[in-house]
């Protein structure tokens, strides 16, 4: 594959892959729009690869805390902050595993991969996550994560398996309905990705090395390392403005973009 559309697809990924406007849309988006090479699941895989080393980076604190907390959860204890975080996360994932493979393997995942899709999602549940972020109160912390609220936040991110639905903006949205802070929400939102995209990575990746051959495999590294890199970006850039700006960039923007793809979805 080109150098050049390697950079932009992971550029794409780890602009996109947390701030709540859909990865998976964009880069279902590109080669539709573009007419480039559909990328492949491996590039697919790489991309989202290196958006992890980038949030397990930005959250290392939280990462180390719930690594030491995960003894204690083992041994039916979940009195610290490290294996009360580790619970949530579990539990959080958990609905988001067993629908993905449902999807999957009923090949469902794919037939929904369609502009008319993406465009509705984007508009829906931009307009979703304004009505969140906009109405709810900001009265918790991550410290407040209970198993229940880890729970819901999971059942909202099960419809982020609707391309252009946004991993991370319907588990914003979910958290601020709960009434987590701006920042807090998008925090639990990052750290919710963590065991999502190793769940996601062991489901495809396994698919995409089989007959993967060097110039493939040097393909991944190099998305792997430019996704890394654009994520750490975005991460940092987003979780500064979330200080003092609301959501509503986003929604904006993704509105604008949805009601685009419907136009052109049904005009076509």
């Amino acid at each position: 594959m080109p150098l050049f559309q390697l950079i932009l697809i992971a550029v794409i990924q780890g602009v996109t892959e947390f701030l709540p406007v859909s990865s998976s849309g964009h880069l279902i988006l590109l080669p539709g729009l573009t007419g480039l090479e559909d990328q492949g699941q491996l590039i697919d895989v790489a991309v989202h690869v290196g958006t992890l080393g980038a949030v397990v980076l930005y959250f290392w604190r939280d990462v180390v805390s719930g690594f030491a907390g995960l003894p204690r959860l083992v041994t039916g204890r979940a009195d610290t902050a490290g294996s009360r975080l580790t619970l949530g996360l579990i539990i959080a994932t958990i609905p988001v595993i067993l629908a993905g493979a449902v999807l999957h393997f009923t090949g469902l995942s794919d037939a929904m991969r369609s502009i008319k899709v993406i465009g509705w999602t984007m508009l829906i549940f931009g307009l979703v996550l304004y009505w969140a972020d906009t109405s709810a109160p900001s009265e918790k912390t991550a410290d407040d994560w209970s198993p229940r609220d880890a729970l819901i936040m999971g059942l909202w991110q099960v419809l982020s398996l609707i391309p252009g639905t946004s991993r991370s903006g319907i588990t914003i949205t979910g958290g601020r309905r709960l009434g987590y802070e701006r920042g807090q929400a998008a925090r639990l939102s990052m750290l919710m990705s963590i065991p999502t995209i190793i769940a996601s990575g062991v489901l495809l990746g396994g698919e995409a090395l089989i007959g993967a051959n060097t110039a493939a495999l040097r393909d991944g590294a190099i998305a792997a390392l430019f996704a890394f890199v654009s994520a750490l970006l975005a991460l940092t850039l987003m979780m500064r403005l979330l200080r003092s700006v609301s959501f509503t960039p986003y929604v904006i923007y993704r509105v604008i973009l949805g009601i685009t793809l419907l136009v052109i979805a049904y005009t076509a």
